[in-house]
């Protein structure tokens, strides 16, 4: 068990590792401001624009408990309202930040937001989402050509909670020494 869990966890890393540095970096900030991990303002913003967009993901982020709660355990309708709704405007605020331009991405994130629970949900959320007029034209034809036929037509989903959670590391200096 413990090396198919080893072989997962750098399967994930190496997914994320994929991403463009800036699909990285907004996962790890939204990872910090969704799982209140550390100060996202004081460690990702870098001027007024993004301030503002920390304070407005932060301020939607805040009902990821609740939404935790409300994955329903089938896919009857009257369950799915309560959950896919917000789930959208979560999925649709974060594409319309510009750094997840794939549903691998948005996948990669919200499993680790919401947990293993989401992905029967997320090709939904991320079709509706990518569809929505905020969106440039172009960025939605990109988005909603990223999602395979496969992801968007699977049978079946596994239950496993992601293992990988990226954080933020310091740049070390090429030639520094490392602690001993």
């Amino acid at each position: 068990m413990k090396q198919a869990e080893g072989v997962m966890t750098l399967a994930e890393m190496k997914e994320f590792a994929g991403f463009a540095a800036a699909t990285q970096r907004y996962i790890r900030r939204s990872l910090d401001i969704g799982l209140d991990r550390d100060d996202a303002m004081r460690r990702w913003s870098r001027d007024v624009v993004e301030a503002a967009s920390i304070r407005a993901q932060a301020k939607l982020y805040v009902h990821l408990p609740e939404l935790r709660e409300a994955v329903p355990d089938d896919s009857g309708l009257g369950a799915i309202e309560p959950f896919l709704a917000p789930l959208i405007s979560l999925v649709a605020f974060d594409l319309g930040q510009g750094r997840l331009t794939t549903f691998s991405a948005v996948r990669f994130l919200y499993e680790r937001l919401v947990g293993a629970e989401v992905r029967p949900w997320l090709p939904a959320a991320f079709c509706a989402a990518a569809a929505l007029p905020h969106l440039h034209p172009d960025l939605r034809r990109r988005l909603l050509q990223s999602i395979s036929e496969a992801a968007a037509t699977a049978s079946g989903w596994s239950n496993r909670q992601p293992s990988f959670f990226p954080h933020w590391v310091e740049k070390v200096e090429p030639g520094a020494a490392l602690p001993h």
